[in-house]
């Protein structure tokens, strides 16, 4: 690499594509591009306060890509997965860098946008035993072009009244599931090899 024009023009080939400190963070830098915003040092500045560590020079070189090169260059786009497990988390859970990221995904799909508002909308159902709110959530659900969703509306409709409770009372069948989750554990050290008296025996003697 002797013919570089600058010392940016060395990161290429093995370490071309390896993770760093500013990926979750491009996103925010490419809209605020896309806003007319270049200034690499105001965007620095400006994303300093949500948690970024890295060196100013590295969002420099990261514009200086953008400016130089004949095709759009902007940052991967995060996987399915990642997405929905920023969508399930609670937002006050969720690092600042992170929210940033969900929100440039939602800025470019309203109906994963919409999704995202009804699924904290019954997590807050859920967690703060609001089950009166449910036909209210529901009706909100139809009023989107989300057929998967739909479905979900649908199926809850047809046992509304246990939803309902589910969602209301206080009662759960937690401590149920962690017995029998137990027992099966149990069972599996044995290999299946050992009979139901054994079985008995050693869930006597566990708890």
């Amino acid at each position: 690499m002797a013919d570089a024009a600058a010392p940016e023009d060395l990161f290429q080939g093995q370490w071309q594509n390896r993770p760093t400190v500013l990926d979750e963070y491009k996103p925010s830098l490419d809209d605020r591009w896309n806003q007319g915003c270049t200034n690499a040092w105001a965007l620095w500045e400006e994303i300093v306060p949500f948690g970024y560590k890295g060196s100013y020079q590295r969002v420099r070189a990261y514009l200086r890509e953008k400016r130089l090169s004949p095709e759009r260059v902007s940052a991967r786009p995060p996987t399915p997965r990642t997405v929905s497990g920023w969508i399930l988390r609670h937002p006050d859970s969720l690092a600042a860098s992170k929210q940033l990221r969900l929100q440039a995904v939602l800025a470019q799909c309203p109906e994963l946008d919409a999704l995202t508002g009804h699924v904290r909308s019954f997590a807050r159902m859920l967690t703060e035993r609001e089950g009166e709110r449910l036909p209210e959530w529901l009706d909100a659900v139809r009023q989107d072009d989300l057929p998967p969703l739909h479905t979900l509306a649908a199926g809850i409709d047809r046992d509304r009244d246990a939803v309902t409770a589910g969602l209301t009372l206080p009662w759960n069948s937690g401590v149920v599931e962690e017995h029998v989750n137990r027992i099966k554990m149990l069972k599996r050290q044995m290999f299946g090899r050992a009979g139901f008296d054994l079985l008995r025996k050693r869930v006597l003697l566990y708890s």
